[in-house]
């Protein structure tokens, strides 16, 4: 058996199954983890994970979805941005068809004639202001730690090479904030968290320390295989089971203590921290990025554009979804005109998103 097949092979995820349920039944209470990252979140749902642990173990979703996560209002200004005659608009695909107020979308708006691109990353954004240098391209820059530094990356070599119609939306996000946050809330109740695997790569598993020094909340990172959720999973149990409070890294042949530190540079040579909103969780201070001053020719922000009021779809419980508070079937919209087909929420959009893993 090659060693990539051990970490979804259902013989020892079975073997794990029955480890967690015999520790878990030590526990003195039901407890609750959160996932906070959305390859988890479709990892976990891709497996069947939820459906094989004990009834005092839940599992339920955070805020890990970048695309999720992107408020009503930024879509809003990437619309009105698409609507001038001198700008192209880049993007990731998945922010294609995540509804903006009144059910639009960028979608929508290339059939009404905008010129908006799939790019597969910022780098390939670049290529096309290059070759377009008569247009202004905007790049729709969300996402957390794992494609900031990608995004720095193309900031770079556009200032290398002179390019000055290459622009970023920012609209990226920062993991510590949120996690304070729902670590605050007195609804989410959070009795440990599984870690996010990408962005710890950047970061590493010491950034997670304040969880447990200022909280007394443990963290476990994890990969994204059957086998590497479950250890993770079976690593907070027993930190519960014997009063515990770390930080473990269950995917260290990935992830190190210190991350990547070049990435980390890139990032703070271009970015700096900002407060912004999330959907769900509100306004968080510092949870943001936006380009450092030195930067500000490349804001697409400083555009002039008319910006609408922003408005959530009506009946949408998504910001519930992403803060754990319900599963999306308590949503009203959930299979019932809200369906991967044809979403009305963001959380049904992307396939990390929470409500498009439960369906």
């Amino acid at each position: 058996m090659k060693r990539t097949d051990a970490w979804s092979d259902p013989r020892h995820v079975q073997r794990l199954r029955r480890r967690i349920d015999a520790i878990a039944a030590r526990l003195p209470r039901p407890v609750t983890f959160m996932e906070v990252c959305g390859t988890h979140t479709h990892a976990i749902a891709a497996a069947g994970l939820r459906r094989i642990l004990p009834p005092n173990v839940r599992l339920i979703s955070g805020p890990g979805c970048p695309v999720c996560v992107t408020p009503v209002d930024y879509l809003d200004h990437a619309l009105a941005l698409a609507a001038r005659d001198d700008v192209t608009i880049a993007t990731f695909g998945d922010l294609m068809r995540v509804p903006a107020s009144r059910r639009r979308s960028l979608e929508r708006a290339v059939a009404e004639g905008a010129d908006v691109r799939v790019v597969y990353s910022p780098r390939d954004a670049l290529a096309l202001a290059a070759e377009n240098r008569d247009r202004r391209v905007v790049f729709l820059a969300v996402g957390f730690e794992t494609t900031v530094p990608t995004m720095a990356a193309a900031l770079a070599e556009a200032e290398e090479l002179g390019v000055g119609n290459f622009l970023l939306l920012c609209g990226s996000k920062v993991i510590e904030p949120p996690l304070r946050a729902l670590v605050q809330d007195p609804e989410v109740r959070v009795d440990g968290f599984l870690l996010p695997g990408h962005v710890s790569v950047i970061l590493g598993s010491d950034a997670y320390a304040f969880l447990t020094a200022d909280y007394g909340v443990p963290g476990v990172i994890a990969g994204f295989t059957p086998v590497d959720v479950q250890l993770a999973l079976l690593a907070l149990i027993r930190q519960l089971v014997q009063g515990e409070a770390v930080i473990e890294n269950r995917y260290p042949r990935v992830v190190s203590a210190a991350g990547n530190r070049r990435a980390q540079e890139l990032i703070a040579r271009f970015f700096a921290p900002a407060d912004t909103r999330w959907r769900g969780l509100g306004a968080i201070p510092g949870s943001g990025l936006v380009l450092r001053e030195e930067w500000a020719h490349r804001d697409a922000a400083r555009l002039p554009v008319d910006l609408p009021t922003s408005v959530e779809p009506k009946g949408c419980r998504c910001g519930e979804v992403l803060k754990g508070v319900i599963e999306p079937p308590a949503c009203p919209l959930f299979d019932r005109g809200c369906v991967p087909e044809h979403p009305i929420g963001a959380c049904m959009v992307s396939s990390e998103g929470t409500c498009a893993a439960w369906y």
